[in-house]
């Protein structure tokens, strides 16, 4: 019998044999759906809030805050500066002339979440141009603020997770009464964790006197060195303009690489435990089949066969558990909200959907193959050496 007939045969007879020590096959494939559930479902909220920021940014579009500003909420731009920088060349205008920008102010207001517990949620002034700055931004409920009034509109993502935002709630921010007038969506980006509301009105409302960021689309995305120089000239300001693109890169990108680590923290903790639970199920596979093992050997099959074979049914469980921790991820998180507080510094936090990829999935199969290859290789060794005669003695 050849080599590979050998491989075929012995494998078969062990898959058969699998429902006769269930318990100790289960091991290995809850193991590995635990570890790659919990790494498949980290990763999905990492992928979820880079996917959430890289919609947003457009290199069309530049954000313009103070000079030395690390985010819109440390950043202050005053009324001057503001009608300063909405008259520099190299910005889009309008048919009347009127420069595609948006002066904006940033409050972070403290709600109730439909979870039951309090959270902070960013509510931003913008200026009347919004909709032509960002065409993206689309009513789906209700309609757009007006000017003078305090109303306001609420992102999809910002809608399922707090409570009270409906169309035509009216929440108390700041002591005063605010009405919702519509919802938004805008393509998955970062602004659908907002509220928006008509800046003048909100700088009044909080008794302000000064902004905190103008945000201007481009006239072309080749022309943002030569507006960044033009504010640098301009003696009048004090303010420096980042690409909208670089700037959310810049500022999602501590948050995303602290959820890679955890999950390959975490997946790594719960890794060696499965590791183990492997060893010890192949362990105990090898153990009950002692004498069929030494059969084997007696009437001329290699001890290769057999290590494979070993392999080969250790790879396989895990691949199954790997695919059910996966499904199980993707059934429960694919899709789900999550709101993070803390997320930095330029927001109070990071409202997004899990987004659970193949890519994820690919890698949390790489890994259970991994846990279960090595985890097969010291039960492999020991049925290579089984002493034949003994174990036959045995029976």
């Amino acid at each position: 019998m050849n080599f590979l007939r050998q491989i075929f045969t012995v494998t078969l007879m062990n898959l058969r044999n699998i429902p006769q020590r269930i318990g100790s096959a289960s091991v290995i494939v809850m193991g590995m759906a635990g570890v790659v559930a919990v790494l498949v479902s980290i990763l999905a909220m990492a992928n979820g809030a880079e996917n959430a920021v890289s919609k947003t940014g457009s290199p069309e579009r530049a954000i313009v805050m103070n000079a030395g500003a690390m985010s819109e909420l440390l950043s202050n731009i005053s009324r001057a500066e503001a009608v300063a920088i909405q008259d520099t060349a190299g910005l889009a205008r309008d048919a009347n002339g009127n420069a595609l920008a948006s002066s904006e102010s940033l409050v972070l207001v403290e709600m109730m979440q439909k979870a039951g517990t309090s959270s902070n949620v960013t509510l931003r002034g913008v200026g009347s141009q919004i909709q032509a700055l960002r065409p993206e931004l689309r009513i789906t409920s209700g309609r757009m603020f007006q000017p003078g009034v305090r109303e306001l509109v609420v992102g999809s993502a910002a809608l399922s997770i707090f409570h009270g935002l409906e169309v035509g709630a009216r929440p108390t921010i700041n002591g005063q009464v605010w009405t919702v007038v519509g919802s938004f969506t805008s393509n998955g980006d970062a602004r659908e964790a907002e509220l928006l509301a008509d800046n003048d009105t909100l700088v009044s409302a909080f008794r302000r006197d000064s902004f905190q960021s103008v945000s201007v689309k481009l006239a072309s995305s080749e022309g943002f060195a030569a507006f960044r120089d033009a504010l640098a000239a301009n003696p009048r300001l004090a303010v420096t303009a980042v690409r909208e693109s670089e700037y959310y890169a810049q500022q999602s990108k501590p948050f995303a690489s602290t959820l890679a680590t955890v999950a390959y923290l975490v997946g790594g903790i719960m890794a060696v435990g499965a590791f183990f639970g492997a060893i010890n199920s192949m362990y105990s596979a090898v153990s009950t089949r002692t004498v069929e093992i030494a059969t084997l050997r007696a009437i001329g099959f290699g001890p290769s066969p057999i290590v494979v074979s070993i392999f080969i049914e250790s790879l396989l469980l895990a691949v199954l558990g790997a695919a059910l921790g996966a499904a199980l991820a993707a059934l429960l998180y694919g899709g789900h909200v999550v709101n993070s507080n803390g997320g930095g510094v330029a927001a109070s936090q990071y409202m997004f959907a899990m987004a659970v990829t193949g890519e994820q999935v690919k890698v949390g199969m790489l890994w259970a193959c991994f846990i279960g290859t090595a985890g097969a290789l010291f039960p492999a060794i020991k049925a290579a050496r089984l002493p034949i005669v003994s174990a036959l003695r045995g029976a």
